[in-house]
């Protein structure tokens, strides 16, 4: 018997995630969105996925452009997910004002301060059902200072506390 979409739904609410908001830019545009359904592949070569609904706004524009970046946000940068997951009414530019933003070797926007950001170019895309995977070879990494982290489970925001190098 198949399983439900909302007995689906239900038990992924229970699968704890890394909060990132994934951005691109080039000749398409600007565009963002948060995200939690991103992993690592491998690390030979360095390797992630992303899964990015084919309906979102932003959508087109990451397959056009054919890079991304991923930026894991902190504890401190929660509202900046809500503004990338669309819940204000800011259009797609004018989200990009909710925080600092510079960049690395592709030109997809990396966020000031986020715990660890990685720049990708997207290298194979599989779809599945609503989604499409882009695999994405990671061609820069910026790693940010020991901060809280931020994870979304449950359906609500938890902070992580800070750990890293301790025993």
């Amino acid at each position: 018997m198949p399983i439900s979409k909302q007995s689906y739904r239900e038990a992924m609410a229970r699968l704890g995630a890394a909060v990132t908001v994934v951005t691109t830019d080039g000749p398409a545009g600007l565009a963002g969105f948060t995200a939690s359904a991103v992993t690592s592949v491998t690390d030979a070569p360095p390797t992630l996925l992303v899964c990015a609904n084919r309906a979102n706004d932003s959508y087109p524009a990451f397959k056009a452009n054919g890079v991304l970046c991923v930026n894991t946000l902190t504890g401190g940068q929660q509202a900046v997910s809500a503004v990338f997951a669309g819940l204000t009414d800011a259009c797609m530019a004018r989200r990009f004002d909710a925080g600092t933003w510079h960049r690395l070797s592709s030109g997809a926007p990396v966020l000031d301060g986020a715990a660890v950001a990685f720049d990708c170019r997207i290298s194979q895309v599989v779809e599945v059902g609503t989604h499409d995977v882009f695999f994405c070879t990671v061609e820069a990494v910026e790693i940010g200072a020991a901060n809280e982290g931020l994870i979304y489970y449950g359906r609500n925001y938890h902070r992580v506390p800070v750990t890293i190098g301790q025993r």
